[in-house]
């Protein structure tokens, strides 16, 4: 797809904020942090998110604190925000580890 290589613009990175309240941009990135009950939790997460960013060919920066698990999606090769970061973020909310 062509708009994959696009950088948002202000007005979509806003429209996508405005959807998703638990995302926000820091240095240029979308990030959020998710908050399990417990650690297997938030790894059978970042399972579920890995499988999606493969299967996207695009891969977020994932960190692990006990419970609490932070993507980070930028498109390095677009130099900023694109479709496929929203896209990533937008399935990872909708993931429901057992």
């Amino acid at each position: 797809m062509a708009r994959d290589k696009s950088t948002l613009t202000k007005e979509e990175v806003d429209t996508f904020l405005a959807k998703h309240k638990a995302w926000q941009v820091k240095n240029g990135m979308l990030e959020r942090t998710y908050e399990w009950p417990k650690f297997l939790t938030g790894i059978a997460f970042v399972n579920e998110v890995a499988k999606l960013a493969e299967a996207a060919d695009h891969h977020p920066d994932i960190d692990v604190r006990y419970n609490k698990v932070t993507l980070k999606l930028t498109t390095h090769d677009a130099g900023g925000l694109t479709f496929r970061d929203t896209e990533l973020a937008d399935q990872a909310d909708r993931i429901e580890p057992k």
